[in-house]
């Protein structure tokens, strides 16, 4: 049987990556010093609305250039830009067989903050959209990974969780939960974000979301508009992947 969804005819608008934290190194500067070099200040950037798109922080680094897919890799049967956006889409012609995904190769970052928007609309009799943004993922070839995935769809359960792509623990993280994963990889949830219906509630079907992927050694944070909606630490050294590739993918049924 086919089915036909579009990940949303504008599924990711934009991407911007900032690095966190640095390197401690030796310096011939003493503590004090009127001469030392004075940090670069950083422009925080300001948030997105629904009527005017925001301004990236200036130490980011854009992912999309808003034109083509340079820097990115996956199948041109399923994925483009339209409208000035990364789009993903099947059809009957081209449809999608297995997870697949396109995967951005301009670096493998450690901690980071990632940044985007992103619209998923199904267009099927059963309403069924899934996507998903991986990070810290393997590379499995024919755009094939798994990892790390900050979840979206098109229904009322799943957009901002944490999901295990192709391993072994599945749901990491519901919304609104606060997990620990020990080093025997038993999950604990150790407090409360919020009710996810509370979470859902925010969430803007069928229009443009911000998302926000926060990673700092093996703490793991996923934003949505704004509001948390999971908050891990891996501490499972044995299938955690410290730095990876970010990839960006599209599902079907």
């Amino acid at each position: 049987m086919n089915t036909r969804f579009r990940i949303n005819t504008t599924l990711l608008c934009g991407f911007f990556l900032c690095s966190i934290g640095c390197a401690q190194t030796p310096t011939q500067w003493k503590p004090h010093d009127r001469n030392r070099p004075v940090p670069p200040v950083i422009d925080p950037g300001v948030s997105s609305t629904q009527d005017v798109p925001g301004k990236a922080p200036s130490d980011a680094i854009a992912l999309f250039d808003g034109k083509d897919l340079s820097g990115w890799d996956g199948s041109p049967d399923l994925w483009s830009v339209r409208d000035g956006a990364i789009t993903g889409q099947t059809t009957p012609e081209h449809p999608a067989k297995e997870n697949t995904f396109l995967i951005w190769t301009g670096g493998r970052p450690a901690n980071f903050e990632l940044a985007c928007s992103f619209r998923i609309m199904a267009n099927n009799k059963t309403g069924f959209a899934n996507s998903g943004i991986q990070y810290r993922s393997k590379d499995f070839d024919n755009f094939v990974v798994g990892g790390y995935q900050a979840d979206m769809e098109a229904g009322d359960n799943y957009t901002g969780i944490l999901y295990e792509e192709r391993m072994t623990r599945a749901i990491m993280a519901e919304r609104g939960q606060k997990v620990v994963w020990d080093k025997d990889c038993k999950k604990q949830v150790t407090g409360s974000l919020g009710k996810a219906e509370e979470i859902q509630a925010a969430i803007r079907k069928r229009d443009w979301n911000d998302y926000v992927i926060v990673a700092r050694s093996n703490h793991l944070q996923h934003f949505i508009n704004g509001k948390q909606t999971v908050d891990v630490t891996d501490d499972e050294i044995g299938i955690r992947t410290p730095t990876n590739t970010d990839d960006f993918y599209l599902l079907t049924m």
